[in-house]
């Protein structure tokens, strides 16, 4: 289950931003008239209080120095009516940042932070630093425009954040722009494969949710399937692979099909689901592949033996599937076979749900060799090679195939990629 990001609570704060001020802070009637030397230049401009402003100061200064809250809230107060240069509201940022660190204000945090960068008086090594907390703040309180503006400039600005790109990405994906919140969600998960480590799942997860939210459901496919790659379990192969079941409505072929991937990478959890499998298989005429799945569905628990319904369809399908093998193993040992295309199909249809997927491989290459535009010939074809351990031919078949197979040839390219064991 995703949770929202977390902004960072106070306490991160402190030791980035509590003691940041600059020493450089000083009445005007305290500074010298003399020209900056160059290495004085070079670390930025110094802050100058106005005269008006330089007592209140002194006073922010020394509260904040006892970490006296009340008497810099007091100190803040004198200080805000004497302001009157861009210095001087800057520093009043500064303290109130302070203040709202010491009370655990978040608000007047973001008060702060926010007066010091609008000053323009920020030095720039911390424009980073104080952008991202700023839209960290926002995106706490889920002001995704204010958060997006300021941790783009958090980017910008040089900030090495670990948590920045995913609330960058996540307040894109809530304020609706989903494109730019995936462009960076897939940045960072090219960025983790490319240094070999394996990116968070909610780069995924949080797109995907964003794109279904919004219908997009090809580019939320598109997510899915790459999430697998990386997340290749049961979980998250049946949470895919069941968007396709619901999407593929009364074609019985393409329901069988998608229960078979459901089954290669044991995501088959519920009843529910081996009843139609065996309904669908017992409808297509393979008792062979019937007897297989309730028997894989015992195996794991999920159809408990005792269950009389699949009792009973187990009773009618085994026999049936053992007279079925023979017939089988005769046909494709007929030359005739290979020489008639449809014959050759459903024979190697047959094998495959046997289990005798080697034996399948020539027969749908001799069926394809005859009609090589058939989608469907293409896609069992790289499934059979999938399920035989063949990776290379089988990923170079699938990428081949056209029309409404098209995402499950994608996603079986996947699990031959992942070197799944077949399901047996």
């Amino acid at each position: 289950m995703f949770d929202r990001f977390r902004s960072m609570p106070a306490t991160a704060m402190t030791a980035v931003l509590g003691c940041a001020l600059m020493a450089t802070a000083t009445p005007a009637a305290a500074q010298k008239k003399e020209k900056p030397k160059k290495e004085e230049a070079a670390k930025g401009k110094q802050l100058t209080a106005s005269k008006g402003f330089a007592p209140a100061l002194k006073k922010m200064t020394d509260a904040k120095t006892a970490n006296d809250a009340a008497a810099l809230q007091a100190a803040l107060s004198e200080g805000q009516g004497a302001a009157s240069t861009p210095d001087d509201k800057y520093l009043i940022g500064f303290y109130q940042l302070q203040l709202g660190i010491l009370n655990k204000d978040q608000t007047l945090q973001a008060t702060g932070l926010d007066a010091m960068i609008e000053s323009g008086l920020t030095p720039p090594e911390n424009v980073g630093t104080y952008n991202f907390y700023s839209g960290n703040f926002a995106y706490g309180a889920k002001d995704y425009a204010k958060a997006i503006q300021r941790l783009e400039a958090a980017k910008a600005g040089g900030s090495t954040e670990s948590a920045l790109a995913p609330m960058l990405m996540d307040s894109y994906l809530n304020a609706g722009q989903i494109d730019q919140g995936w462009a960076i969600a897939k940045a960072g998960i090219d960025a983790a494969r490319a240094a070999g480590t394996k990116p968070s799942e909610e780069l995924y997860v949080r797109p995907a949710q964003a794109f279904q939210k919004a219908n997009r459901t090809n580019e939320m496919l598109d997510v899915l399937t790459m999430r697998v790659q990386d997340y290749p379990t049961p979980a998250t192969w049946r949470n895919t692979l069941y968007i396709l079941l619901q999407q593929s409505g009364g074609d019985k072929d393409m329901n069988l099909d998608v229960l078979r991937l459901m089954r290669a990478t044991n995501a088959m959890t519920q009843r529910a689901e081996f009843l139609e499998y065996a309904g669908l298989a017992t409808e297509a005429g393979y008792p062979s592949e019937v007897v297989a799945v309730i028997k894989q569905g015992q195996s794991s628990g999920v159809i408990p033996r005792n269950d009389t319904h699949f009792g009973g369809i187990l009773e009618s399908q085994t026999p049936r599937a053992a007279s079925d093998a023979a017939a089988v193993a005769a046909d494709a040992a007929k030359p005739a076979t290979l020489g008639n295309p449809r014959a050759a199909r459903a024979t190697a249809d047959a094998l495959v749900g046997s289990g005798d997927v080697a034996k399948a491989i020539p027969l749908y290459e001799a069926a394809l060799a005859a009609s090589p535009g058939d989608p469907l010939i293409q896609y069992r074809l790289g499934v059979a090679q999938a399920l035989a351990g063949q990776t290379d031919a089988a990923v170079a078949s699938l990428a081949k195939v056209q029309g409404n197979r098209q995402r499950l040839a994608q996603l079986w390219t996947v699990r031959a990629k992942a070197g799944t064991a077949p399901a047996s």
